[in-house]
């Protein structure tokens, strides 16, 4: 019995270890070698291949990159579980004021230059082009749409398949406030966060059509077909680097940012990888199939957060 004791003690004790160990997981300048991020899988690839690289030269520094969503992001963020969040959106009121309550101080820049794309099955030979009032007609709740025949005359009477990202999404949020303008989804559109399940889902389906961020249709582009959308000047356009730089590609042409705790920037290794962000970020994007910022802006963002950080 007096064994059995011992032994149940010491778990216990172990168990302790491990519990404070993981309750101590709060992302602070504590001088470890970890960087924490997450947010938006629309700027994940660009971030994925800044922490590829950066890790591959720092192999004594964690960077860890993690997909929860803009909006599950911000929450982590606000928790303190995290020193950098990726959002497609600019952060809301109501999370700032969050951040304001817990005395968390930060910078917002922006990263890159998004398109987002709308997708339909590479067999899907009858959609040329679509209107904002159109995607409006499809995709709000309270839309009558359920064939191709319901959107435009001429177009097969099948029913249509909608594949959208999910409501953590800054993608959702960008989609719903240009397109939807405020109205809520259909309720029968199949909601993820993980864009390349999107993807799974448009290419599964003859009658499919989803969105996401730009650099997942290029990643797809085999397997996909992008529709041109008409602008304000009612030119229909591709997005291409080009379009989205220009503007040309609007209203669905978006900044990406990532959002930076002052604190964080403290720790060695959460400053060094941040400045590396900004050091790599152009030509990060520019592989992973969206847009550079003009180099100004990054030699800017070094700069404060050099200022920040005291350097």
């Amino acid at each position: 019995m007096k064994s059995k004791f011992w032994v149940g003690a010491v778990i216990m004790s172990l168990l302790a270890v491990v519990i404070t160990a993981c309750g101590n997981g709060s992302a602070q300048s504590d001088g470890s070698k970890k960087v924490m991020v997450d947010g938006s899988s629309t700027v994940f690839p660009i971030m994925e291949a800044v922490a590829e690289e950066y890790s591959a030269a720092n192999p004594d520094v964690r960077a860890t990159i993690g997909v929860s969503g803009t909006g599950g992001g911000f929450e982590k963020f606000i928790a303190g579980e995290t020193h950098i969040s990726n959002a497609s959106r600019p952060i809301k009121e109501e999370e700032k004021k969050l951040l304001e309550e817990k005395g968390i101080e930060y910078t917002e820049f922006k990263l890159a230059l998004d398109g987002l794309s709308v997708v339909v099955n590479k067999e899907n030979d009858w959609v040329d082009q679509l209107t904002i009032e159109e995607l409006n007609k499809m995709w709000s709740e309270s839309s009558e749409v359920e064939t191709w025949a319901d959107v435009r005359e001429g177009w097969p009477e099948e029913e249509i398949k909608f594949f959208s990202p999910g409501s953590d999404s800054g993608t959702f949020d960008y989609f719903d406030e240009v397109v939807l303008q405020g109205e809520q989804i259909r309720r029968d559109a199949a909601l993820s966060e993980d864009d390349n399940v999107l993807v799974q889902g448009v290419t599964g389906s003859k009658n499919g059509i989803g969105y996401f961020g730009y650099a997942y249709y290029l990643e797809n582009k085999d397997e996909l077909k992008v529709v041109p959308i008409v602008n304000s000047k009612g030119e229909a356009v591709e997005p291409n680097q080009e379009t989205i730089q220009s503007g040309k590609y609007e209203p669905l042409s978006r900044p990406l940012f990532i959002y930076v705790k002052h604190e964080a920037l403290k720790n060695d290794a959460v400053y060094d990888f941040t400045k590396y962000t900004f050091e790599n970020a152009g030509k990060m994007a520019e592989a992973v199939g969206y847009v550079a910022l003009p180099d100004s802006e990054y030699k800017d963002a070094i700069q404060k957060i050099k200022e920040i950080a005291g350097k």
